[in-house]
């Protein structure tokens, strides 16, 4: 077994659930410093939907909600992630990918030739892009309001075009549907940390794709007495892909 200071390279680690944050609960759970004990890679939000979280390189930013980019302070609480350690199994080359729905299917039928989609996946693409469409929020506060209606509120879109960045791919079985959004889940970041947010639909010109296959998970769920009063079996399939699809 890991030691606290040893990198576990075969695990997802998790803050909360989607059902959670899905019906409201954006409280901090754990810290931007605990978080990045589990992963140098990966994504999520901030306390009160605060901003698009994208972890690359061991770093922690935050898109706003006009598409910024800003490092995060050490103490900044985190309601909803997924991180893990980077740990290469395959390297695939990417050119001319026009939409994000020919990436799921080339990045589904890469893990299902090689590694098979019961297990949870990252992959990291960098490269060019023509074109990313993303959003990101500003914060709401207030709980057990649906995380639908804040984005109603406070969500903006963006285009980014003729752009150098990375895209961080989290991949979740269908059978983990709840725990977080079954199938893959997008954001970006530009190569000069200015820019970034959770893609809706992009546009690849030439980039390469590391995928990193996870064969465990860590969940860390919320300790205070309010996260039980929360009915998470009630969300529904289709709340969670509005949340996770849902443009401004």
């Amino acid at each position: 077994m890991a030691g606290k200071n040893e990198k576990n390279y075969s695990k997802m680690f998790q803050v909360s659930t989607l059902q959670a944050l899905a019906l409201g609960y954006s409280k901090s759970v754990i810290t931007v410093s605990e978080l990045m004990e589990h992963g140098d890679i990966g994504l999520g939000t901030f306390e009160d939907v605060n901003g698009e979280m994208i972890v690359a390189d061991g770093c922690c930013y935050r898109a706003d909600e006009n598409g910024s980019i800003h490092t995060t302070d050490g103490e900044t609480g985190v309601p909803f992630s997924s991180v893990a350690f980077l740990k290469e199994d395959k390297r695939v080359k990417l050119e001319n990918i026009s939409t994000i729905n020919d990436l799921k299917t080339l990045l589904d039928l890469r893990i299902e030739e090689d590694f098979g989609l019961n297990s949870m996946h990252i992959v990291r693409i960098d490269g060019t892009f023509r074109k990313v469409y993303a959003r990101s929020e500003s914060s709401y506060r207030a709980h057990h309001i649906p995380l639908k209606e804040a984005l109603n509120v406070t969500q903006k879109d963006f285009f980014f075009e003729n752009i150098s960045g990375t895209t961080v791919c989290v991949y979740y079985p269908d059978f983990m549907d709840g725990i977080n959004a079954p199938g893959w889940h997008l954001h970006f970041i530009s190569a000069d940390r200015k820019h970034g947010g959770h893609v809706f639909e992009l546009d690849i010109d030439n980039a390469e794709a590391v995928f990193d296959k996870k064969t465990s998970i860590e969940i860390k769920l919320p300790f205070e007495p309010a996260f039980d009063t929360y009915s998470l079996k009630n969300v529904s399939k289709d709340e969670i892909k509005s949340v996770e699809q849902s443009q401004g």
